[in-house]
């Protein structure tokens, strides 16, 4: 089976502070996968590796065979990190629009992202009078626009209440069934073990 993503002896020190040692994985087609760890185990260090942000000291990333950060790469992944922030003058629809437009994506995406997250009732409502959860959904909603391969989130139910948890992982089910590959992290392993395949 061909993988999606796939690291191999990733190793990354700041300083005296060894961030990652030797990780390895792989996530295939239609693979929920997470990552656990408690905070500071270094689970944003190798997402931000993933994408090209940082540079690994030791081993290899491989996104659906391009290199990290490469434009190549940029066009399967989606992300999503923990603090999701956008300009509080724009609304949501003209958010998701803009990320629309970097992924050559058209409007019937834009809306079909705020409806499965919930929020077409609130599309046209400035950012800045957004709650956390509504906040963290239009960041899914962001990051759903593209169709893409990989989808990395970053502790992405904080900020959100039971209900909207439940419809998250829903809609992560979905997408997985869909053939996209999800690597999600989190320190809740009670919360992810009956929601991811391993």
């Amino acid at each position: 089976m061909t993988m999606i993503l796939r690291t191999t002896g990733i190793s990354k020190q700041f300083g005296y502070v060894q961030a990652l040692r030797d990780v390895s994985l792989d996530v295939a087609p239609g693979e929920r996968v997470a990552l656990l760890g408690h905070n500071g185990a270094g689970k944003t260090t190798l997402f931000r590796t993933i994408l090209g942000f940082i540079t690994a000291d030791a081993g290899q990333v491989d996104v659906n065979g391009y290199a990290p950060g490469s434009t190549a790469a940029r066009r399967h992944v989606s992300y999503l990190p923990e603090n999701v922030a956008f300009p509080k003058m724009l609304t949501g629809r003209e958010v998701v629009s803009y990320y629309a437009r970097l992924k050559s994506a058209d409007n019937a995406q834009v809306i079909s992202a705020l409806e499965k997250v919930d929020l077409m009732d609130a599309a046209d409502r400035r950012c800045g009078t957004y709650s956390k959860g509504m906040r963290q959904r239009l960041g899914l909603a962001q990051a759903l626009v593209g169709t893409p391969n990989l989808l990395l989130l970053d502790e992405p139910t904080s900020g959100l209440d039971p209900l909207s948890r439940q419809r998250f992982y829903d809609l992560i089910s979905d997408i997985a069934k869909a053939g996209a590959a999800v690597l999600l992290s989190s320190h809740g392993l009670s919360e992810l073990e009956a929601k991811t395949d391993r």
